[in-house]
């Protein structure tokens, strides 16, 4: 091995620090982490909040509501649908699902843009009678559509994308400038509570990444996946894909969902760490400058 690479790569084994490639990397997973810190703290979140949703949608079953039948004529189909379109005349309607027994509401399922709308209405007064999902099954598709698709369709699927193959770069290149040289690297995998705040908050950072280097490194290669399926059939089969959303949601067993619904706010904390550690050293001297 020619000497000089072998000094190199003596410098990086023992200090990193020095090295011009890990200021320049140092500087590329800054301004990515800068650009998409609130995109990973949302995404974070969001993705954390549904990988339960199935569990907590089948114990939260669609709302039940009896409606009075005593002395009332039932609507004729062509009256209902004229109800329907006059409480939501900017919508598509698609189907109205009539009810099995009497006492029970129609189920009407109408299209406003690129949205699916679910309302229940009266079979014999037309007044509608709300949406027949709970509140928290509401709450989750909300989320899920966040976390899918930044609430924007195809448009927001395909920045969800283009943030993923960012969140990947960040993670590989956190990882590089993580090593901190053979004599200290164990102390960049824990943390001193009792220093100073500025040092706990670096040592969260430090520590939080390397634990969670890999998955955070999953979830970033599984969202680019899972955002351009078309764009990757010709490397993935359906079955490949379903593992792959097995994996980015950790849809293996009960075990698996508990531990990625805690670890998926790794990248929310990495960010905010991320943002105040840019502010002890950056933004707070610019302030007390501009101050003075």
């Amino acid at each position: 091995m020619p000497a000089g690479i072998t000094a190199a790569w003596r410098r990086w084994l023992e200090r990193p620090q020095r090295l011009w490639f890990r200021r320049a990397l140092f500087q590329v997973h800054l301004w990515i982490g800068i650009s998409i810190g609130l995109y990973v703290t949302v995404i974070s979140i969001s993705g954390s909040a549904i990988v339960l949703r199935r569990e907590i949608e089948r114990n939260r079953p669609p709302r039940t509501i009896v409606v009075a039948t005593a002395g009332l004529p039932r609507l004729s189909m062509e009256e209902l649908q004229r109800r329907v379109q006059g409480a939501y005349p900017d919508a598509a309607l698609l189907n109205i699902a009539e009810p099995q027994t009497a006492d029970q509401p129609y189920t009407v399922v109408l299209e406003r843009g690129n949205k699916r709308l679910l309302r229940l209405f009266d079979p014999y007064t037309g007044a509608e009678l709300g949406d027949p999902l709970p509140t928290v099954n509401r709450a989750l598709g909300w989320l899920v559509d966040l976390h899918d698709n930044l609430l924007s369709g195809l448009t927001g699927r395909t920045l969800n994308g283009l943030g993923s193959f960012l969140l990947v770069l960040l993670s590989l290149s956190g990882t590089l400038i993580w090593w901190p040289g053979i004599k200290n690297w164990r102390r960049s995998t824990r943390i001193k509570w009792r220093a100073r705040f500025a040092r706990v908050n670096w040592d969260l950072h430090s520590a939080v990444g390397f634990w969670c280097s890999i998955l955070v490194l999953i979830w970033g290669i599984s969202g680019i996946c899972l955002c351009f399926p078309g764009a990757l059939d010709f490397l993935l089969n359906s079955h490949v894909r379903l593992w792959i959303t097995r994996l980015h949601f950790g849809r293996f067993n009960g075990f698996t969902e508990v531990i990625w619904t805690i670890l998926g706010l790794a990248p929310a904390a990495l960010a905010g760490t991320g943002a105040l550690m840019w502010w002890n050293r950056v933004l707070s001297k610019k302030v007390r400058h501009e101050i003075n």
